[in-house]
């Protein structure tokens, strides 16, 4: 059987090294190869592909998505893209968006341009809830107008209505994916999940903007990958598919239980002012489409998952120590000697 190619772009970042991980390790599909096409800036990391740097089928690209010489040449020769690399996170967006409108516009329309040139098989365009942006009550359907709230969200909806557009005018086969906020082991630790863990492990405060309100539904990246491997493999052309896993809790509540899964107190955190912007309120996906047409549940207990999460940082020190260095930091006060760098909102 000839294998199905996978060019997975963004796949040494943390969602995208997992799905890599997962589709070739020991229950992912028998019949794929997968080529990680990464740039390895900021939270591009070629240690998240060391479980499968020798696995059949498996190579890896360091290049720019926005390249159109590199992108051309892989996309001929693959069946399909999952395309996960974008520039992020929300909070480095807001003093500037050139360069995630660089990223993550003008690289995924390079990739798309490439698609309808070589006749691509499928695109499955990885998205974000945050282009939905804030909503009070109730969860957005995918049928919800888009309303971003920050440069980041805006370049990923506009990066949505490219590669929908690209649907409608040429026929390729796109599939787009809108997850909630992940957690789970190889997340970058400027992230919101890992950044109260590494600071607890590191004996450092915990720094929760404003009054920790503003509410998240967390998934598993297990959860998340098996959902985008149900669209890839299933989904219609065309569509939008939320992923969510109903686990909604505030900043403060999450923070309480890493607090009490990592045996710490909880007089370690310390509520910040957020001095660029109070963010988004509440995020939450409907999630009844890729229910009713997958089956589609997440099996990841919130508080296992966390535990779990907690007690791969704990033994894999090696591994975000360096990277601490390279997480975002923003002083709460210039004259604080600790400088503990705060959550993203």
């Amino acid at each position: 059987m000839t294998p199905t190619r996978i060019l997975v772009t963004g796949g040494a970042g943390f969602i995208g090294s997992h799905y890599a991980r997962t589709v070739l390790g020991p229950d992912g599909p028998p019949d794929v190869s997968v080529t990680v096409l990464d740039k390895l800036t900021r939270a591009g990391n070629p240690a998240n592909l060391d479980d499968v740097r020798h696995a059949p089928g498996f190579s890896f690209v360091r290049g720019d998505i926005c390249d159109p010489d590199v992108v051309d040449a892989l996309v001929a020769v693959h069946d399909q893209v999952v395309h996960f690399a974008a520039e992020t996170p929300v909070d480095r967006s807001r003093p500037g968006g050139g360069g995630f409108v660089r990223t993550n516009v003008l690289g995924t329309q390079t990739l798309l341009d490439a698609a309808v040139r070589h006749g691509l098989h499928t695109f499955v365009h990885i998205s974000a809830v945050e282009v939905y942006g804030s909503i009070r009550a109730g969860s957005w359907p995918e049928t919800d107008p888009l309303r971003p709230n920050s440069p980041y969200s805006a370049s990923k909806a506009a990066s949505d209505l490219l590669a929908l557009a690209y649907h409608r005018t040429y026929g390729l086969d796109v599939r787009v994916t809108r997850c909630s906020n992940n957690y789970g082991h190889h997340q970058f630790p400027e992230q919101v999940v890992p950044s109260i863990i590494t600071h607890v492990l590191k004996g450092r405060p915990v720094p929760l903007c404003g009054n920790g309100l503003n509410v998240r539904d967390w998934i598993h990246v297990d959860d998340h990958v098996r959902g985008i491997e149900l669209v890839r493999t299933g989904g219609r052309p065309g569509e939008v598919y939320n992923i969510g896993a109903g686990n909604e809790v505030s900043h403060r509540e999450l923070a309480g239980m890493l607090l009490h899964v990592c045996g710490a107190d909880r007089g370690m955190v310390r509520f910040v002012e957020h001095r660029r912007s109070k963010g988004d309120h509440r995020y939450s996906v409907d999630t009844t489409k890729i229910r009713t047409e997958f089956a589609f549940a997440p099996r990841k207990d919130l508080l296992a998952g966390l535990t779990e999460t907690v007690d791969w940082y704990r033994t894999h020190r090696s591994w975000w120590e360096p990277l601490l260095s390279r997480a975002c930091r923003e002083p709460n006060d210039p004259n604080d000697p600790n400088d503990y760098e705060r959550l993203p909102s």
